[in-house]
């Protein structure tokens, strides 16, 4: 009997010392090709990544350059163009009158310097972005504002990091840009809020309108055509996530929530 359990001893730990190198090749093949596999998915995000970096900056550029082309045609075309008619019906024997409208075209002349210089910042596109977030904001309600069509309220928060970081911030202000053209397109709105604050080491945008609104929990082919789902897969895309609260007639509210820096 004692042979016998020696011998189920014997075999029990030979097929442990065969089996045991198996396992283990069996672990490292496994091992290795989760480790392949993760090291392919973190390259795709990275490329994936760059890509939706590349493309936001167009977009702003693009962004930036019809709200030049805009400006030059309603704002500084107007006033070049009333400095022109000034001029020309100035008569040079009626001195008082001609000094008046000669001080008037001196004035649209400077308000066109002023403009230009406005557009000269504007056209900075990325540099504005790479001066902060939140001066980059600043001057995209001021554009907003110009138009006369919004009254906008902005509040930052004093806890904003001083370090940044210019591609999350470039995504993050492309996602104002996008929500800003639906309000402008689709919401028939006159008041915006607009807050950034810094909430458990992440950033905190919350963009509201007063406009019609629509349906959130339902979106449509046209409403994701709005962009709103373009919007949550750039928050996604920095580690982030876009609430979209709406309702018809009581306007829209997006709460975007990014790890920073």
């Amino acid at each position: 009997m004692a042979d016998y359990d020696i011998k189920e001893l014997v075999l029990i730990a030979t097929l442990i010392f065969l089996i045991a190198p198996a396992f283990i090749i069996s672990y490292i093949f496994v091992y290795n090709r989760r480790k392949k596999k993760h090291i392919e998915e973190k390259a795709q995000m990275q490329l994936k990544f760059e890509a939706e970096i590349a493309k936001a900056q167009l977009e702003v550029q693009e962004q930036t350059m019809q709200t030049i082309g805009a400006d030059l045609h309603d704002n500084i075309g107007q006033l070049l163009s009333l400095t022109s008619l000034t001029l020309n019906s100035i008569e040079l024997h009626k001195l008082a009158k001609a000094q008046q409208k000669i001080d008037a075209s001196i004035n649209l002349v400077l308000r066109s310097i002023k403009e230009m210089r406005l557009l000269g910042k504007l056209l900075q596109g990325d540099q504005l972005v790479a001066m902060g977030l939140p001066e980059a904001i600043r001057q995209e309600i001021n554009w907003m504002e110009r138009s006369g069509k919004y009254e906008v309220d902005y509040t930052q928060a004093d806890n904003i990091p001083m370090i940044k970081n210019a591609d999350k911030d470039l995504i993050i202000f492309r996602i104002l840009q996008e929500v800003l053209n639906n309000i402008i397109k689709h919401a028939f709105a006159s008041h915006i809020s607009i807050s950034l604050e810094y909430v458990d080491q992440k950033l905190k945008l919350q963009i509201a309108d007063n406009g019609v609104g629509f349906a959130a929990g339902n979106l449509s082919a046209e409403q994701s055509g709005m962009g709103l789902l373009n919007i949550q897969k750039r928050a996604g895309i920095i580690g982030g996530e876009a609430n979209i609260a709406s309702n018809p007639g009581a306007g829209t509210n997006v709460t975007v929530f990014i790890p920073y820096p």
